[in-house]
């Protein structure tokens, strides 16, 4: 009669040694890229952000405060894909938001499919999908962990913001549509939007928010971190003034684009957020769940004002205020310490050249399309042939080889005289032919940096270095792309989920954190990944 006492005990404790050996993990995993955010918007406008968003974050979770992207060009593509397959751009696929494509002729888009058609829109911004994007990334990884039990879902206002973090077994990716000013999806994840996502866009929040115009969240004479307002060398919203109040009730054409402008495509960034997390139920079905959302405003912003304008500030005193009431959703929907954070950046920016020029500071600008006329006016001088550089892009030169085959001129012979051209040009500081990378005289860090870049099957054959403080751009407004700090140099701070207080200064990688995350959930790395584990975090 003692015998079934013991082989219930027996089995209980199977079944308990069962359990124990599941790994630990998060509810729910949020990835946040904050596109365009320098490092030192951490910090520069600390003493105005609350406690609950940026300095939540800094103070609670664990900061990689000397993190670089370790590659050029540093564009939103190339970054996005970089954080979530850990990967570069010379293994990913991913080499810039376009390419040339010699085969077709033509520039090539990061996220364009034709096989494809809009979900939500008749309009052809839904034609895209994670293709293009040779390796998988982290919330592939936890899909195939799972057994396709956990769900990742991508966020943005930007299509490449969304669809390459979501990856290639992504659930859902949700996207803007200047068209409809609603969220909008492509057949690549579903025939249909879910109801709840016709409900967001039927709620029309773009027009509502356009129609309150922007101001300034506190008195204009407070923001003494920013240059004064109304600069010749800023752009402008849709053609708007360059200067507060912003009156975006007033705009009639292009009105969704300019909504992207302002911080309002945050807002509504949050929103979505918020709702896929409500009815996906997300980090509350007993599996881990990953939802990656970036914030493409923050880039809009900056390049049309640049980091020193009161716009720039004001964004990301707004954004740090939504951040905090995002965690508090969290908070309450998930758990506090039942999800994990890691929010990044997938580039910086320069700051604008004639501001830095008012200081006695160098900068300037340059043109990739006027690079490419000199280049071949000055070929047709010396050799007597046309169009000798089919494109120009992401800093590289294209070769027409088929022109210097006809002509009977050798390759390495026109690349010897091309890089002595380029490297006569005033903005540019050197040149190198990517073919010859290791033979090169260059400092390590940017021979690592272009070699990363480099992608056999789809990079140009030489590349030019700016010198520092020049871009590729006009005179108004700011971007990046190149490997300086001002570019390169993003945050990393993780939150929540067994992320104890710290920070570290030792020199981290944007593809750590694929990894990082990885050995977190116990689970394989992205397989491009060349990343290394952040062990501060996972200790």
């Amino acid at each position: 009669m003692r015998r079934i006492p013991v082989l219930i005990l027996i089995s209980l404790l199977a079944v308990t040694a069962i359990h124990a050996q599941k790994p630990e993990r998060p509810k729910l995993v949020v990835g946040i890229v904050v596109d365009q955010m320098r490092w030192d918007y951490l910090y520069r406008y600390a003493d105005r952000y609350g406690k609950d968003g940026f300095n939540r974050m800094v103070k609670q979770g664990f900061s990689c405060e000397n993190t670089f992207i370790p590659y050029t060009p540093t564009y939103t593509a190339a970054g996005h894909t970089s954080v979530y397959t850990g990967s570069v751009p010379a293994i990913d696929g991913i080499i810039g938001n376009s390419w040339y494509r010699r085969d077709l002729k033509r520039q090539w888009y990061c996220a364009e499919d034709s096989t494809v058609s809009s979900v939500g829109s008749t309009s052809a911004a839904g034609k895209m999908s994670p293709r293009n994007m040779w390796s998988n990334t982290i919330t592939d990884e936890l899909r195939l962990a799972t057994n396709f039990e956990s769900k990742a879902i991508g966020i943005a206002l930007k299509d490449r913001g969304a669809i390459l973090p979501a990856g290639h077994a992504a659930n859902a990716a949700y996207w803007f549509d200047n068209a409809t000013g609603g969220w909008i999806s492509s057949t690549y994840y579903m025939k249909e939007l879910p109801e709840w996502v016709k409900a967001i866009n039927d709620k029309k929040l773009p027009d509502q928010y356009l129609s309150k115009d922007w101001t300034t969240l506190y008195p204009a004479g407070t923001y003494r971190q920013s240059t004064e307002d109304d600069r010749p060398f800023e752009g402008s919203i849709q053609g708007e003034d360059n200067s507060f109040p912003h009156t975006t009730s007033r705009l009639t054409g292009n009105r969704y684009e300019a909504f992207k402008q302002t911080p309002g495509g945050n807002t509504f960034t949050f929103d979505m957020a918020r709702a896929t997390i409500d009815a996906e139920k997300m980090g509350q079905r007993g599996v881990t769940d990953f939802i990656a959302v970036s914030f493409s405003s923050t880039d809009y912003v900056g390049h049309a004002f640049g980091p020193n304008s009161i716009e720039a500030e004001d964004t990301y005193l707004r954004f740090d205020r939504e951040l905090g009431e995002f965690f508090k959703y969290l908070d309450t929907k998930v758990g506090a310490g039942q999800y994990l954070v890691f929010l990044t950046a997938d580039h910086g920016a320069a700051h604008i050249p004639a501001f830095l020029n008012e200081h006695n500071m160098p900068g300037g600008t340059a043109d990739d399309a006027v690079i490419q006329r000199w280049i071949n006016t000055s070929a047709a001088k010396k050799f007597g042939i046309q169009k000798a550089v089919e494109s120009v892009g992401n800093y590289q030169l294209y070769l027409n080889y088929s022109v210097l085959d006809s002509a009977k001129i050798d390759v390495n012979d026109f690349k010897t005289w091309a890089l002595g051209e380029l490297k006569a040009h005033p903005a540019i500081m050197a040149a190198y032919d990517l073919g010859n990378l290791s033979t090169s005289t260059l400092p390590e860090t940017l021979k690592t940096r272009m070699t990363n870049g480099f992608n056999q099957k789809l990079s140009g054959d030489l590349q030019f270095i700016f010198m520092p403080g020049f871009f590729d751009g006009s005179n108004k407004g700011t971007t990046h792309g190149t490997w300086n700090p001002y570019d390169a140099h993003i945050p990393l701070v993780w939150y929540g989920w067994k992320i104890k207080p710290g920070k570290t200064n030792r020199e981290t990688y944007m593809t750590d954190i694929a990894a990082t995350v990885a050995a977190l959930l116990r689970i394989q790395m992205p397989n491009g990944c060349v990343g290394n584990v952040i062990e501060e975090i996972t200790r």
